[in-house]
């Protein structure tokens, strides 16, 4: 019951953190955020489960709990939760970039504090819940509840801008699911399943169930359903051109807000489409595998391109995202361990990294109170620490050797070289290779403009070094990064022993 206890406590501590004077709020939020942290580490230190852990058997999943709830139309609810090595290092990402987010908002979060950490921790209660429910209704329901926290966090405590970031980011993402829920639950009543547990209804499936409806064959039926819940969990990546929400919501968040949004909340949609589309429906995958990886390798490139072009660095660390997102479609569609081992792995890596850069932005904005690269220059020598930081977690973006990007990538381009499923494959992935170039040209203008040559500063503040609050979080962070670049196997392992049994079955082990 190990689940059920870190979701619980994280709703209790939200609760708790709401009602609390502002001046505690955020050093309780921060002591209870490290509850769910220490029991998923816990969990990551225990696990040991192998096998087919998406598509069944009890004995490939840990802590898993099933109990039976209530029949809706002949499908049974029930509360069905456990990890395997796909959810179990997301699990460990959302508590503990959740952790380090709180501790960063101690000085630029001065407004209804208490709601704010309450908030975050709620986020995190519902983001635990997405990447642990195997029933398809408990899971929509945490699916949909990360919107509601996230949709107030931007509305209130954004820029300017905020409320139009806001709704575009609930209109666009509610939209989407509302597609993807619609074709998902007309594909199971196509099934002979009395469940919406998602292990029977993949193996349903596969076993070729699937019935026709309103005279479309089965074929028409499992392809119309992939094609919305594609749809659905694009938008939530996002994927290029379902992207558009993405800049205007990460530049009007807080910056603790811009950490979680990039490095937890984007790895929502590519979890689902492993979990849906690559591993209920491989058939269908490889079908359209030359489609997906062209939506994959433009993402790749025209977020690259749309960063070059900014001159807000939350703007460049957001297309960034968009870019970094492609790989994660790339590595799945490739079908091989690596491929979509290397996708799993640039899920974690990409959250990290990501949550550093919009930290080590978020500082430099509450020293400076600006954001445009043309209006600083020379910030190494007042912010040494901060900008030193932040020039190792570009360098991680840019795939630098013994960090977390390069291995992620490095596994992904070598899955997709190998892969026999995606036609053409070595062509797709060499020009997602490109991307690379790209990313190390707009970050290294961007590190030249803003933090080197003679000082200046168009907002006239004095600009001093980051306090322990705001480098300890990023200096945690960078370590995090290296030592997953230079001991991948602290997940991938666990990882590839998840995803080789989707092999098996969708394309080559």
């Amino acid at each position: 019951m190990i689940i059920e206890a870190l979701i619980g406590v994280t709703f209790l501590a939200a609760l708790v953190v709401l009602i609390t004077p502002d001046e505690y709020a955020g050093k309780l939020a921060f002591g209870a955020s490290l509850l769910p942290l220490a029991g998923s580490l816990y969990m990551w230190s225990a696990f040991d489960a192998t096998g087919n852990a998406l598509l069944g058997g009890s004995a490939a999943r840990a802590f898993e709990t099933q109990i039976r709830w209530l029949e809706v139309g002949g499908i049974e609810l029930q509360w069905f939760v456990g990890v395997d090595g796909v959810s179990l290092p997301l699990v460990v990402l959302s508590t503990f970039l959740t952790s380090l987010a709180i501790l960063s908002a101690w000085r630029p979060i001065t407004d209804r504090q208490a709601q704010f950490y309450g908030l975050v921790l709620f986020m995190e209660a519902n983001l635990l819940g997405v990447f642990t429910a195997l029933d398809f209704f408990a899971w929509f329901v945490f699916w949909e509840a990360v919107l509601v926290p996230m949709y107030f966090l931007i509305g209130i405590w954004g820029g300017p801008r905020r409320k139009y970031a806001a709704i575009k980011f609930f209109v666009y993402t509610n939209v989407a699911s509302l597609v993807m829920f619609i074709f998902f639950i007309q594909l199971v009543y196509n099934l002979d399943v009395a469940t919406f547990g998602l292990p029977a209804i993949t193996q349903a499936i596969h076993a070729g169930e699937v019935s026709g409806f309103l005279g479309l064959a089965p074929s028409t039926v499992k392809t119309l359903a992939f094609a919305a819940l594609f749809l659905g969990f694009a938008v939530k990546v996002p994927v290029v051109p379902f992207h558009t929400w993405l800049p205007d919501a990460h530049v009007e968040a807080p910056t603790p807000v811009s950490v979680l949004l990039a490095g937890v909340l984007l790895k929502m949609g590519t979890y689902a489409m492993l979990r849906y589309n690559f591993t209920m429906l491989p058939d269908v995958a490889k079908q359209y595998a030359a489609v997906i990886a062209v939506f994959a390798v433009v993402s790749v490139i025209y977020g690259a391109m749309l960063a070059l072009a900014q001159r807000d660095l939350k703007r460049i660390v957001a297309y960034s995202s968009v870019s970094s997102m492609g790989y994660v479609i790339l590595g799945l569609v490739a079908y091989t361990t690596l491929g979509v081992g290397g996708a799993t792995f640039q899920m974690v890596a990409h959250g990290l990294i990501s949550g550093l850069m919009f930290m080590a932005v978020g500082v430099i904005y509450n020293e400076t109170h600006t954001r445009m690269v043309g209006s600083m220059s020379g910030l190494a020598d007042r912010m040494p620490v901060t900008v030193g930081i932040l020039i190792a977690g570009a360098f991680g973006y840019m795939g630098l050797p013994l960090m977390a990007g390069f291995a992620a990538e490095f596994f992904i381009f070598q899955g997709a070289f190998a892969s026999t499923v995606l036609a053409r494959a070595p062509l797709f992935a060499a020009a997602a290779m490109f991307g690379i170039v790209i990313v190390a040209g707009y970050l290294l203008l961007a590190m030249q403009k803003t933090l080197f040559g003679p000082y200046e500063l168009e907002t006239d503040y004095e600009v001093t070094a980051a306090g322990p609050t705001e480098t300890v979080p990023l200096a945690i962070l960078l370590v995090s990064i290296v030592l997953l670049g230079v001991a991948p196997e602290l997940f991938f392992d666990m990882i590839t022993d998840a995803v080789d049994p989707i092999l098996q079955v969708g394309g080559d082990v």
